[in-house]
């Protein structure tokens, strides 16, 4: 069995658009957002002793070391492929993949991507449309893939880039605990339930906070747990017309809620906790509860884990809408520039099989497969008694997530904890940095929302032109 290392999810990092110029621009900003460089980054495919050495761009998260260990049994059915991985924080390989598909290099033949990317990368003709390839690869079964993640990395009714693992949020809590305080956690849990469980568990004395909340700033940090809640809030970052609605009531009401939340019942120092930080104070037993991807389950449960065995899971609290959780997966896809798709393809279709997933189950254990990408994983024996706490509530969860209509009002863009458009990255970061100063008490909730109220105005008035 091999122990998880603590990791980051979401859109963030883990442990262990335009055509053209605007494109480059992108690509630039992303990387001075970051502070990294792709120097050194070299070519993409080439040959050589094995015939076509590939370069794949993969972050460093534990199930993709997992590849990067069993990648010996892939290269034993195709001698004539050798599969060179480059691992990056997510941060950096973010940056540096945009810039090497947005500038149209071939530095690399296979790109671990997400649905925020995916799709619009499809429309710019960045990425390579895999539906032909999937068409001819008998046993592949794309119709195994769960249908909302499907959905969300396909472009015109072609996938375009594969899933390795999907996630969805969910709330974790210590059953333990909740008996101990003679508390019952509800089937569908309401935000405002949440907040009074964590009133009471909180226990600063004998270091235990009532939840842990992401405060650290990043789109992918504090926005990804806090653009559900105002989502459910019945909050929205734009109207149909493209106008901010960041000073709204609603969406002012679900911040102050969560600053309130995390501020006062959270763990220590909740402006600079992220989810590995958060992650680490849960399995210590420093928290009572924590909302944060479902995917964090496999590490709380894993062998060795001081909490495994003492936690119950809880769809994503809610208010005025019937689900919020997000919906975010890890795929892989094939820039346009790739001079070796056909071994491209050969090394994906692998990493996103049915078979790849039984083979870490066999060699790695089972509670270690990559969750969240196909139904079948789901009807694995092994793999229901290993991940019995959390594989039904994981799936379900995913299931449930709605990027089409992820609030109460209509809004003229899709995703839950991200906005589908290029701006975003940016606007977003801004966003979430002054959301980190409200955490910290820097500023005022209404101050931090009228500078982020200031920051969408120009994206709403590009969209509206």
């Amino acid at each position: 069995m091999v122990r998880r290392s603590v990791f980051r999810s979401g859109g963030v990092v883990r442990r262990s658009v335009l055509r053209s110029g605007v494109a480059c621009a992108l690509g630039a900003a992303a990387l001075a957002l970051t502070g990294c460089s792709v120097a050194g980054a070299g070519g993409g495919a080439g040959s050589g002793p094995h015939g076509v050495a590939l370069r794949v761009a993969i972050v460093s998260n534990p199930q993709m070391q997992d590849v990067e260990m069993l990648i010996k049994y892939f290269e034993r059915e195709h001698p004539n492929i050798k599969v060179n991985f480059v691992t990056l924080p997510e941060n950096q390989s973010r940056a540096t993949v945009t810039d090497a598909v947005s500038t149209h290099s071939n530095e690399f033949d296979v790109v671990m991507i997400s649905n925020y990317e995916t799709p619009m990368w499809a429309r710019y003709g960045w990425i390579t449309n895999l539906q032909p390839y999937i068409a001819r690869t008998k046993g592949y079964d794309e119709n195994d893939f769960i249908p909302s993640i499907r959905k969300s990395l396909s472009y015109r009714g072609a996938m375009y880039s594969v899933p390795f693992y999907g996630e969805s949020s969910f709330l974790a809590y210590r059953k333990d605990l909740f008996a101990k305080a003679g508390l019952h956690m509800p089937a569908h849990p309401t935000w405002p339930q949440v907040a009074a469980f964590a009133k009471k568990l909180d226990d600063k004395k004998k270091g235990v906070a009532g939840i842990c909340l992401r405060g650290d700033s990043g789109w992918g940090e504090n926005l990804a747990p806090l653009d559900t809640v105002i989502n459910t809030f019945g909050g929205r970052w734009f109207n149909m017309r493209w106008q901010p609605q960041l000073t709204s009531p609603s969406v002012e009401r679900a911040v102050r809620f969560y600053v309130h939340l995390v501020r006062n019942y959270g763990e220590p120092g909740p402006g600079e906790a992220g989810f590995s930080e958060c992650a680490t104070n849960y399995e210590q037993g420093n928290a009572a509860m924590w909302y944060d991807a479902t995917s964090a389950a496999g590490t709380l449960e894993a062998k060795g884990s001081p909490v495994a065995g003492k936690n119950g899971y809880a769809p994503a609290p809610v208010l005025k809408t019937k689900h919020s959780g997000w919906l975010y997966t890890w795929s892989l896809a094939i820039p346009k520039t790739s001079p070796a798709k056909r071994a491209a393809w050969q090394f994906i279709s692998w990493a996103t099989s049915k078979a790849y997933i039984k083979l870490v189950g066999r060699k790695l254990g089972w509670s270690n497969l990559p969750p969240g990408s196909r139904l079948s994983t789901y009807r694995i024996p092994q793999y229901l008694k290993a991940a019995k706490a959390f594989a039904k509530p994981t799936l379900t969860a995913i299931e449930s997530a709605d990027p089409q209509h992820p609030t109460v009002k209509p809004v003229p863009y899709t995703g839950v904890q991200f906005l589908d458009i290029p701006e975003f990255q940016d606007l977003g970061t801004r966003v979430s940095q002054q959301i980190t100063a409200a955490i910290a008490g820097g500023e005022s909730v209404k101050s931090a929302l009228q500078a982020s109220q200031q920051y969408a105005q120009d994206v709403g008035k590009e969209h509206r032109s």
